[in-house]
């Protein structure tokens, strides 16, 4: 690319985003104008999202199920016929798969195809990304005017959302003010954590008894024991939906077969999620991350009705079910009565590959729209992004000004 076309091609970037402040003061701490030429043929280090092994053969009905006034969901969506044959996981330590673990490494995020970029080039691929997915914070007027009328509905990730990503998965404990943040908003919304992790865990850690927890990837779903007053819509305290019930014997065993094979394998962390088992390989050095992988994969042989799928920096076992965050926000706008109504304004906020089931169901759906929480550039089924927790917070806190300021 020559140097005048390079720079027709910066000014253009500029212009466009000049006209936002915040990226104003971005480009400026970047000096973007400094970049070197000769670096101008690099593509921008868009990360993609690693696959799952392989996609689920499901014999169950694709609808959600009513809200039970009961106190006790239907049991339905269970698999009903074999998944596959055991071996299916035979490519686990394929050089893709391989490759998609080092992937979500924050060591490679800055990587692509094995080059590495310097800060301006980061910088300057991470604005080029922004006009794609563009900041809440600055976009936040747009999104309050889309509001309007409407009755919002906020779910959040937990693990790089509402608390720093850490390297002890016991650790991630989320700040006081952002607990503060949270608990504002529920007074005013309805808001759900929706995690990977246990239910009982992310609820312990959260300390909120006026949310709606999701564990388990939205496969154990409660109620807010104390639900706000403010919210129009009510719901049985402490009702929960659990749709894989039936394979908690088995993710018993998967979890305690897991902690014994990988148990001489330095920094690995096998975590029971009750609906997920996931396996933490952040700490282990990456010379042994094939070994980690092959474990897994040995152990999941004797359990064809349980699939592998893949987070950040974490190989997670789940049950064969047609059911995922996507699944999880249906089911409880289902649940709240703000299900196919226009007056709803649906808004999720997360991290990681697996909050991509609910931003794509958002987007087709066309009822709401995604955040997603990124400090590199990442594909994505969102709409918009923020940069860290700290900038969810101030989401947060600006969705309950917002909500002051027409109540």
């Amino acid at each position: 690319m020559t140097s005048n076309i390079f720079y027709k091609l910066l000014t253009a970037n500029l212009i466009k985003l000049l006209s936002c402040s915040y990226l104003f003061n971005s480009i400026q701490k970047s000096s973007l104008l400094k970049v070197r030429m000769h670096k101008t043929n690099h593509s921008a280090p868009i990360l993609a999202d690693p696959t799952p092994i392989t996609k689920p053969k499901l014999g169950i009905h694709d609808s959600i199920l009513p809200y039970s006034s009961a106190g006790v969901f239907s049991q339905s969506p269970f698999l009903t016929v074999p998944w596959k044959k055991p071996g299916v996981l035979d490519d686990v330590l394929s050089t893709s798969w391989l490759d998609a673990m080092k992937s979500s490494s924050p060591r490679n995020l800055i990587k692509n195809n094995g080059n590495d970029f310097s800060s301006n080039d980061v910088d300057l691929a991470y604005l080029n990304w922004m006009l794609k997915y563009p900041s809440a914070l600055t976009s936040f007027e747009q999104i309050a005017n889309n509001a309007r009328g409407k009755r919002i509905a906020l779910f959040l990730d937990y693990d790089g959302t509402l608390s720093p990503i850490v390297d002890n998965p016991d650790h991630a404990f989320m700040s006081s003010a952002m607990r503060a943040a949270v608990r504002n908003v529920a007074k005013y919304v309805p808001t759900a954590i929706i995690s990977g992790r246990s239910r009982e865990k992310v609820r312990k850690f959260v300390g909120l008894k006026e949310l709606y927890y999701a564990g388990s990837h939205g496969m154990d779903i409660m109620a807010p024991d104390q639900p706000p007053t403010d919210h129009t819509t009510e719901v049985n305290a402490g009702n929960l939906y659990q749709p894989a019930s039936e394979f908690l014997p088995m993710m018993n065993e998967v979890f305690v077969s897991l902690v014994e094979i990988t148990k001489n394998i330095e920094g690995v962390k096998v975590e029971d999620n009750k609906f997920a088992v996931s396996v933490h390989y952040r700490n282990v050095d990456e010379k042994n991350w094939e070994t980690v992988a092959q474990y897994v994969h040995d152990t999941m042989k004797n359990y064809p009705r349980l699939r592998l799928t893949h987070g950040r920096m974490v190989l997670e076992v789940r049950p064969v079910l047609k059911w995922d965050k996507g699944k999880a926000v249906e089911f409880l706008l289902e649940s709240l009565g703000l299900s196919n109504c226009d007056d709803v304004l649906p808004i999720y906020v997360g991290d990681d590959r697996t909050d991509e089931d609910a931003f794509k169901f958002l987007r087709e759906s066309n009822r709401g729209f995604g955040i997603l929480v990124s400090p590199a550039p990442r594909e994505s089924n969102a709409y918009y992004s923020l940069k860290d927790t700290s900038e969810v917070m101030e989401f947060i806190n600006s969705l309950v000004m917002y909500k002051k300021s027409v109540t």
